[in-house]
């Protein structure tokens, strides 16, 4: 059984996209690159929205070669979400929409991704924070990674929802080369 997860690059005021839905200012650093990479081991499966899914499809196909794109790094990063079990959910895209390994739920309801979790062999991570809203109310995410960034941007997309009710432990905790912090918290039992 796999357990839930929900990781968020946040501003320090706490939210993951600006008012004009711009997260530009999130782009992780070389070392917090290197850190998503290591991480991955432990990821089994993604429960994104269409938005997100759409920006992470980049890393479905490498861009020509010839052009030196990308190094060593994000080659490893793209085998890595290729290898993924990717759970799109979406009541505007069609099957055409999605690659090749991905599955799209039209809607992504707390038993569904409860069922998602338990036939998992590692961690499931619910990316994007509209598409985690519901699971973090309801007290079924396990652990929170924020990757804080030095940035303060007067709102826009709250990483978690407003009336988001938890207890959680610090379970770790990194500062990057870049000035940003992980804060990797656990709900206590």
């Amino acid at each position: 059984m796999g357990t839930l997860s929900y990781t968020a690059t946040v501003s320090i005021d706490g939210f993951a996209a600006d008012a004009d839905g711009d997260f530009q200012w999130s782009a992780p650093g070389e070392d917090v690159f290197r850190f998503h990479i290591e991480r991955m081991n432990d990821v089994s499966a993604e429960i994104l929205g269409r938005r997100t899914y759409q920006l992470m499809r980049y890393w479905e196909a490498e861009p020509d070669p010839s052009e030196e794109v990308w190094g060593d790094e994000e080659r490893e990063f793209a085998r890595r979400w290729c290898e993924l079990d990717l759970v799109v959910a979406s009541s505007t895209l069609d099957e055409a929409d999605l690659g090749a390994d991905a599955r799209l739920i039209r809607d992504l309801g707390l038993e569904e991704i409860q069922r998602i979790a338990a036939g998992a062999t590692g961690e499931v991570e619910i990316f994007g924070p509209t598409t985690a809203a519901p699971a973090i109310r309801e007290g079924l995410v396990r652990d929170f990674r924020f990757f804080v960034v030095p940035k303060i941007v007067g709102g826009g997309l709250r990483a978690i929802p407003e009336d988001a009710r938890l207890d959680l432990e610090l379970v770790e905790q990194r500062v990057f080369d870049n000035g940003a912090v992980l804060l990797h918290y656990r709900q206590r039992t």
